[in-house]
């Protein structure tokens, strides 16, 4: 799991079957050895452009409920506390 910061929406008018319905975020990780690294992560829970995630990735990243057969790599699966320091 990593932390990032959602930078933008990713608009697709066309994408496979399983995905129709999902949204997808932008979002930039901070710190570890990937940080800066951007990635495209399903957006399960309705984060906003600017807030900081947590992002789960890898076969995990299907565990959540509807995405057990879709092509998802990454999905955000909690929003940080603005209190938060790292």
């Amino acid at each position: 799991m990593v932390i990032g910061t959602v930078i933008d929406n990713i608009w697709s008018t066309r994408k496979d079957e399983a995905l129709v319905g999902l949204k997808f975020m932008a979002v930039k990780i901070i710190g570890g050895k990937d940080e800066g690294k951007l990635i495209i992560a399903v957006d399960t829970i309705g984060a906003g452009i600017g807030e900081r995630v947590l992002v789960c990735q890898g076969s995990s990243a299907r565990r959540m409920p509807n995405l057990e057969n879709a092509p998802v790599d990454a999905t955000i699966v909690g929003i940080v506390d603005e209190d938060c320091k790292f």
